[in-house]
This record gives structure tokens, C-alpha cells and sequence, in this order.
């Protein structure tokens, strides 16, 4: 009975994994190439295949999740499960360590996890798997009826790859993120203000004569009077900036709009009555053959404010342009280019080009 409960958790969680990137394989190819920036594995010849990438990882877990709940060729499934948990472990372990990305994204943006909690997690789902593997090590075989499990398996296995191609298509059929339709984006940013992240600056003194080592803040610091004191010295090249209180958590932070200037222009945006921005993460890619005529039916709402928003000036023709940075713009754009639609701040529209041409 234990065996079978723990077979079921562990192989729903590896699903529930799957599913929450699978509905926006696009955001999880964003954090693929994270990994691949130079700053971390530094194989930049992989984020153009990240979304390919992304999808393969995405049905990994789905397919080996689907078939452990289904006790479907359980051998196999377990070994290949144990190494998906160790190259997991591998990538939360190395982010945690050198700090180098902070969301691993295992479950999109569903379920934020620190890159400690994200190995933690791993850790014990490997745990789990070298159990299950033990327990069932004498009896692999199935002896269940198997046409059901297999229509079972192949009915969740097109429903997911219908998932992962509207996701990919068009916007995810869930929405986790922050700027979901019917946020106000107004509402949020007010919060952030109000409730804002604190910062202290954390000093390494390093005593002149025993060598003795202390972290402390900047408060104990002056409080303590060990700036008083000859004895300890600040190892300047260890000094740190860290938060101590969270204060209200949104992507919607990052959303700050440039003219081509250097002028904010983010609350004419967000008072406007009706905005209509046009994004694009990278200009150098983005797909033009259905953009001019985009952005003459968006022309046609004389009342909206239009801008184009890119990371490059002069990236759209006709029409204002705005600066903002890249990633900021991926947690709002899952194609490029892609269209918000603004009223009075609040997130009324989103679409790739394609989709808002054929909206009537």
C-alpha cells in the first residue's frame, strides 16, 4: 500500500511539473536560455534551440510522470526518473551555489521556489525514487490489464500535446503569471510602493589579530562600535547588499517604459484611457511579414496611445517607440512581436500578431 501511494505522489508531482510549463513552454524556453548565458553554462549556441528544448524536457516529465501513476514499464521509468532528478539536482545546485540564476522555473510561474528550495525539492523527489526502487526491484512486472492503462496514457498524452501547442501557438490556456488579463497594472505597482523590498549592506570584518571572520549589518555595525575598533577591518571586496524584507512581490516592478529620450513615460502609458503597446524582446528576430498590417488596424483606434516597445530605438516604423529592458519585456511577450492592450492601466488584451489580426 506504501509503496503504491508514494509511486502515485511522486509520479503526480513530476506531472504537475510538467503541466504548469507545458501551458507556457514559451516562458519556460526563456528560462532555458538563462542557463545558457554566458554567466552561467555559457553555451550560447543553445538558445536557439531552447524552445525545442524546453518542449522535450516538457514532455519528459509528463510522459515518465504519466507512466509511473500508471505503473507502465516501471523499470525503465524509475531509471530514467532517477536521472532526470540527478541532472536537475545538478542545475538547482550549481544556480544556488554561484547564485547565477534565481528561478529555476520547475513549476513556471505557477509555484516560485528559491534555487536551495528548488534542490531541496529535488533532493527528496530522487530520495523518493531510489525507494520506490527498492521496494518494486523484485516486482517490475505488471500484471494489470494494460489496454486501459495504455488508452489512458495515449488520451493524456494528446491532451497535453494540445496543451503545448496552443501554449506555443498562442497564449497559455492558464495564465500564471503577473500580467494575466484583468490585471491593473496601476493597482499593482501602488502596492509595491506601499509595501517596498528592504535592503541592508552586510560588512565581512576580518579581526587583525586573531583572524577571526564576522558578517554583520550595517545597523551592528555603527551599534556595536565596530567601526570603533582598530582590531577589525572590512574586507571590502566581500561587501554585500541583501534584502531583509520581501515587501510586496511582482514582476510588475520591472515595468518601466523609456521614450527614445531617456524620459519614463510608464504612468502616461498607465493613465492613458485606452494604450496599445506593441512589444518585441529581440528586434534582430522578430517576425515582420504580418506587423505593418498590425499596426495599421491598431491605427485605427484614434482615442489609444500606440507605442512600439523594444530594447533597440526605432524598432517600429509609423509609430512612437519606447525602450525597455529585455528581460522585463519576456514576462509580459511569449511571441515576437506581441500586442498589449491597456485601459486605464488594466490589461484588457494580449495576443501575438497573428491572433490580433484574425480577432474580429
Amino acid at each position: 500500500m506504501f509503496k503504491n501511494i508514494l509511486r502515485i505522489i511522486v509520479g503526480l508531482i513530476f506531472i504537475a511539473s510538467g503541466f504548469v510549463k507545458a501551458v507556457d513552454v514559451v516562458g519556460f524556453s526563456f528560462k532555458l536560455e538563462e542557463y545558457f548565458a554566458p554567466s552561467v553554462f555559457n553555451i550560447p549556441f543553445l538558445e536557439k534551440f531552447s524552445l525545442a528544448l524546453a518542449i522535450f524536457v516538457v514532455v519528459l516529465e509528463l510522459i515518465l510522470g504519466l507512466l509511473l501513476v500508471l505503473k507502465i514499464s516501471l523499470k525503465w521509468t524509475l531509471n530514467f526518473l532517477i536521472l532526470l532528478c540527478i541532472f536537475f539536482a545538478f542545475l538547482t545546485f550549481y544556480s544556488a551555489y554561484f547564485k547565477v540564476v534565481t528561478d529555476c522555473g520547475c513549476f513556471g510561474d505557477a509555484i516560485k521556489f528559491t534555487p536551495w528550495q528548488s534542490f531541496g525539492k529535488d533532493i527528496i523527489l530522487l530520495c523518493a525514487l531510489l525507494v520506490l526502487y527498492f521496494l518494486y526491484r523484485k516486482n517490475f512486472n505488471d500484471t494489470t490489464i494494460k489496454t486501459l492503462k495504455w488508452t489512458s496514457f495515449g488520451s493524456l498524452s494528446f491532451l497535453f500535446a494540445v496543451i503545448i501547442y496552443f501554449g506555443v501557438k498562442h497564449e497559455p490556456i492558464i495564465d500564471f503569471r503577473d500580467y494575466k488579463i484583468g490585471t491593473d497594472l496601476k493597482a499593482e505597482k501602488a502596492k509595491i510602493v506601499a509595501d517596498p523590498a528592504e535592503f541592508k549592506t552586510f560588512y565581512s570584518l576580518k579581526n587583525k589579530k586573531t583572524g577571526e571572520i564576522l558578517k554583520v549589518n550595517q545597523d551592528d555595525y555603527i551599534s556595536k562600535n565596530y567601526w570603533q575598533n582598530p582590531d577589525w577591518e572590512i574586507e571590502k571586496e566581500k561587501t554585500s547588499s541583501e534584502i531583509v524584507k520581501q515587501g510586496y512581490d511582482s514582476e510588475i516592478a520591472k515595468f518601466k517604459i523609456e521614450n527614445e529620450t531617456g524620459n519614463d513615460i510608464s504612468d502616461e502609458i498607465l493613465n492613458a484611457p485606452k494604450a496599445i503597446l506593441i512589444f518585441s524582446y529581440n528586434p534582430d528576430e522578430m517576425k515582420t511579414s504580418n506587423l505593418e498590417a498590425a499596426i495599421q488596424k491598431i491605427s485605427l483606434n484614434k482615442d489609444a496611445l500606440i507605442y512600439g516597445i523594444s530594447t533597440k530605438p526605432n524598432t517600429f516604423k509609423n509609430i512612437k517607440n519606447g525602450l525597455m529592458d529585455g528581460t522585463a519585456i519576456k514576462t509580459i511577450a511569449r511571441s515576437n512581436p506581441f500586442i498589449l492592450t491597456l485601459q486605464n492601466g488594466k490589461i484588457i488584451g494580449k495576443s501575438s500578431v497573428e491572433d490580433y489580426l484574425n480577432k474580429n
